[in-house]
């Protein structure tokens, strides 16, 4: 059987080489045995597939990417235009717009990540007054949320893009989706989301930093300390899957000195469920000792790493797989 290759995104001024942020997977993997090849994610967001696969070999067989995040009509085209060259994503479209966009997995996960609710937008268009009276009744009419899209949020904005402290109040609700939607701009991907604002432990110890920007973090997920307004982050972990199982458990970008030990016994079959190859799951402490609630789920090709974790069980079960 062929063993899958890894494609990563090239380095802008320098083509040949990968782009730096990735660069030390691309090393980790050579050492593994694998084998890698670069692709322009440049000419991938500007819609031009074609040239952006132009330095991956023809018939290349089966194919991971890791690297920045796509939107999912970009990601379809580029996996349009490997099968053209003879080469196959092992995350088909439908697979990643499943994991990425939070309506695709949301049904499975329904109970054991906050309750959310979404309205579809046309381009930079915020949602009518009476769309959002209506989101806002289906979440249940008053307490506190967050907004984000499909994907991302503002979490750096908490207060002016983010975080709504009051259901019941529909001018803040107006102001804080109007604000983000301006922020967002022509990046907002799919729609607007109402996630109940739910509270998770914190460690007031000063670790972590942000991780890259354009990368699935996994924020939105309703995590209090996300908004960098409160004491401490949120004890919070990143866990990888391939084929149903947890390959890589580690703590979140946001946290990468952290040490995290998730009860995984009511994920595992939830991400069974969704039938999706490679994906992460954030998953947070609750505030209340009630357990561990899944914050996000993402496409695991386009869910960064933390800093200093190691990855080698990781890559090994991606060209083994």
């Amino acid at each position: 059987m062929p063993v899958p290759a890894i494609l990563f995104p090239a380095d802008p001024l320098n083509p040949r080489r990968p782009d730096p942020h990735f660069a030390w997977e691309a090393r980790l993997l050579r050492e593994l045995g694998g084998e890698h090849h670069l692709v322009d994610h440049d000419a991938l967001l500007a819609g031009h597939a074609e040239e952006a696969v132009g330095q991956v070999p023809r018939d290349g067989g089966p194919l991971w990417y890791r690297g920045w995040m796509l939107p999912s009509d970009r990601y379809a085209g580029f996996a349009t235009a490997l099968a053209v060259r003879g080469g196959a994503l092992l995350t088909s479209a439908a697979g990643y717009l499943t994991a990425h966009e939070l309506p695709g997995w949301y049904g499975v996960f329904e109970g054991a990540t906050p309750p959310s609710v979404w309205i579809p937008t046309a381009g930079t268009v915020a949602p009518r007054p009476a769309e959002l009276a209506a989101a806002v009744a289906r979440l249940g009419g008053s307490g506190p949320a967050i907004v984000k899209d499909y994907v991302k949020s503002r979490k750096h904005e908490w207060h002016e893009a983010c975080y709504i402290p009051e259901l019941a109040d529909p001018a803040a609700v107006r102001r804080v989706v109007a604000r983000f939607v301006e922020l967002q701009g022509e990046f907002l991907a799919g729609g607007v989301v109402l996630r109940r604002y739910e509270e998770f432990e914190r460690r007031a110890d000063g670790t972590g930093g942000g991780s890259a920007d354009g990368v699935d973090d996994g924020s939105g997920g309703g995590s209090a300390d996300r908004s960098g307004g409160g004491d401490g982050r949120a004890v919070e972990a990143r866990v990888w899957w391939l084929d149903g199982e947890p390959v890589l458990v580690g703590p979140h970008p946001d946290a990468p000195h952290r040490t995290v030990e998730p009860d995984l016994t009511g994920v595992q079959p939830l991400v069974r469920t969704l039938g999706c190859r490679f994906i992460t799951t954030d998953l947070a402490s609750r505030a209340d000792g009630s357990g561990w609630r899944v914050v996000e789920v993402g496409d695991g090709q386009v869910s960064d790493l933390p800093r200093g974790i190691d990855a080698s069980g990781l890559l090994a079960s991606l060209i083994a797989a």
